[in-house]
């Protein structure tokens, strides 16, 4: 488990990097959407790794016609559509948890330029469309019965300062995560000083804490 530490020299904190011995693209997908079901947050988006599983499995599936024309054995056919299966499964549930995110917090991500770059070119046309589509519902069956001063889809009224109406992620959210670095890890606990981590610790902190290490790729979240 993660201990607390005192202070950490600046080389020592700044010194380390992902520890990662041979993982498989299907490994890294499998983090990937552990990842982005964890965080409250929208992760960026793993283009080349999207695109590799996407050519692993036309090569499968063209892999599994060919067995079945040619009359292979039918457990060997089986073996290679499971493992099909499996990753078609992984990819389609790691795209599905980004869409519901998008959906819940799109007013935000759009309006917010490090979270709007962190979405495939598919995701925000996505994210476009239900803004358009969400704003057209609410004007025809709110907004336009409201008086003026409450006809915003984003604020509460024309005198509030902020968009009050759009939710956000919650970056103080509580997650479970561990360390994948080579050399102990130390992170800032606002008013408690630096938590040491070794390798393969198990934590449970607030996400703000280590979103920029879960995005470096030096921890992963469970």
């Amino acid at each position: 488990m993660a201990t607390d530490a005192g202070d950490g020299s600046a080389s020592d904190m700044n010194d380390h990097k992902p520890f990662v011995p041979e993982i498989s693209d299907l490994e890294l997908l499998k983090t990937a959407w552990r990842n982005e079901k964890a965080a409250p947050e929208i992760l960026p988006f793993q283009t080349r790794l999207v695109n590799d599983m996407k050519d692993q499995i036309q090569w499968r599936e063209e892999t599994v016609d060919e067995f079945e024309e040619s009359g292979n054995d039918p457990l060997t056919v089986s073996l290679y559509q499971m493992d099909l299966d499996r990753i078609q499964f992984l990819l389609r549930s790691y795209l599905r948890v980004r869409l519901q995110k998008i959906e819940k917090y799109m007013f935000h991500i759009l309006k917010t330029d490090n979270l709007r770059d962190r979405l495939s070119e598919q995701e925000k046309l996505f994210a476009r469309r239900c803004v358009d589509d969400m704003g057209n519902h609410l004007e025809d069956t709110v907004l336009s019965k409201l008086p003026d001063n409450y006809q915003s889809v984003l604020k509460q009224s024309i005198i509030s300062e902020e968009d009050d109406m759009v939710p956000e992620p919650q970056l103080d959210a509580f997650v479970a995560g561990k360390s994948r670095s080579e050399s102990p890890l130390y992170v800032d606990i606002p008013g408690r000083g630096h938590l040491e981590m070794q390798n393969d610790d198990l934590f449970f902190l607030h996400y703000k804490v280590v979103k920029e290490k879960v995005e470096n790729g030096i921890i992963y979240l469970v």
